[in-house]
């Protein structure tokens, strides 16, 4: 039933109600699916096969799967760019410090804040 080109919907996990079909058969437990989920293993317990198959080789490249799911009229998005990854622009924000109108006060040295405080402790 889980063979290289079946279409499956993912029932568990992040990608889960997407469309994705198996690119290859990695043991009797899990299998490497692509598609409208990310290319990745998956455990053939949160698959839920359909009856339709894609005439794709084993370990077919992402291009491969997107062209096989267009045949079938299914969109498959894409986040990457050739070579580039894409992201969302910032919008920027001009930020204002407020100015700080306090009088500073002087600090002491180290040193003399340390003679400072022995004094104190030999006059009590």
């Amino acid at each position: 039933m889980f063979e290289v080109g079946r279409i499956c919907v993912k029932i568990a996990g992040r990608d889960a109600g997407q469309k994705c079909v198996i690119v290859d058969v990695l043991d009797d437990k899990y299998v490497l699916v692509d598609g409208m989920t990310r290319r990745r293993k998956c455990n053939k317990m949160h698959l839920e096969p359909s009856s339709q198959t894609v005439a794709i080789t084993q370990n077919a490249s992402h291009e491969h799967v997107i062209k096989a799911f267009k045949e079938l009229g299914l969109e498959v998005k894409t986040t990457k760019v050739k070579g580039k990854t894409v992201k969302p622009k910032a919008a920027k924000l001009s930020i204002v410090k407020p100015v700080d109108t306090r009088p500073k006060k002087e600090k002491k040295p180290k040193a003399e804040k340390v003679k400072a405080e022995k004094s104190e402790k030999v006059k009590k």
